[in-house]
């Protein structure tokens, strides 16, 4: 087994429930350039030619995307190859209310969902911590037969995942490696768009933050400088993407819905954001897109149905 897995393995952290934060804290802790993240990680198989990196919803519940991931993988018949790893993305509630070391990143509320900056040990946007992990998996002294990487979320989660995609750095060492990324966006409550087209007519002057990050291309966080609205359209529509969508999502009043007008101008429900939003791009791009849309029959907004769900297995192991 690698040294980098080894490390993972054997850095336990406590793991009891409490009554704010977090109930469950990841018991890894993956260290970065400076300080460590809170990762869960799954058996690691002999011959690793997969890395599933999932990503948790605003509950910050990355075990149980963890154990949901890796029935999927089993599921698929994927295990022996499939290594899950579920990064944490700790807030400062979390550290209050558990043992944490001073070396692990947390951020303000929600801020990592779009991209924000750690509160603590230090200011690491949590799509830098992404590129890290991403990074490591494409370092061929560490995981030599790595052929594909996939980045997946649900709801929450997957709005992390759609705007990393978006934003995310790109890494040429993956393409001279030959690693493929697929990033499977399942169910999110919104999309950052290209331009202040929308698919529901809205009262501009009611919904001034319509267009900003995280549903627009305006006031983009720290990470993105230096890349040109222009230039991250012309990346992401290169991107492999899968939308997986519940046929069954489709509750306007889903307690956990973003319901603001900037999300609501995308659609009155999850399933129809997404279908927009995959339209919008289609019109953007009539030449043709390398990105899918998987709709789930039967399923709503329940991400372990999603991923272990055989059009779910599709989007994370498939072709």
């Amino acid at each position: 087994m690698n040294k980098w897995l080894l490390a993972l393995l054997f850095t336990c952290a406590s793991t009891q429930a409490a009554e704010h934060g977090v109930k469950e804290l990841s018991p890894g802790r993956l260290l970065l350039k400076e300080g460590e993240i809170a990762v869960g990680i799954g058996p690691a198989p002999s011959k690793i030619e997969r890395v599933l990196i999932i990503i948790h919803g605003r509950l910050r519940n990355a075990e149980t995307y963890r154990r949901s991931a890796e029935h999927a993988a089993e599921q698929a018949g994927q295990s022996a190859t499939t290594l899950v790893i579920a990064p944490q993305f700790l807030n400062e509630t979390d550290v209050a209310a558990h043992p944490v070391a001073d070396s692990v990143l947390r951020w303000q509320g929600n801020e990592w969902m779009a991209g924000g900056l750690s509160t603590a040990p230090f200011p690491l946007s949590s799509y830098a911590a992404l590129d890290e992990i991403v990074a490591r998996i494409g370092d061929r002294r560490q995981f030599p037969d790595v052929k594909q990487i996939v980045i997946a979320g649900h709801s929450g989660g997957a709005q992390v995942v759609q705007r990393y995609a978006l934003l995310g750095h790109d890494q040429p060492e993956l393409k001279a490696a030959g690693i493929q990324v697929r990033y499977v966006i399942a169910n999110p409550s919104s999309y950052a768009y290209f331009d202040e087209r929308r698919p529901v007519a809205f009262s501009h002057a009611g919904c001034p933050g319509f267009n900003r990050w995280k549903y627009g291309l305006t006031d983009l966080p720290a990470y993105a400088e230096g890349q040109t609205p222009a230039q991250l359209q012309e990346n992401y529509v290169t991107r492999d993407i899968v939308y997986l969508l519940g046929q069954q999502d489709i509750d306007p009043n889903h307690p956990a819905l973003d319901k603001s007008c900037e999300a609501k101008a995308q659609g009155a429900y999850r399933l129809a954001r997404g279908r927009n939003y995959f339209d919008y791009l289609k019109r953007l791009h009539p030449q043709g897109l390398s990105q899918q849309l998987i709709e789930v029959p039967g399923v709503g907004h329940d991400g372990n149905a999603m991923f272990n769900s055989p059009e779910g297995q599709k989007a994370l192991f498939g072709q």
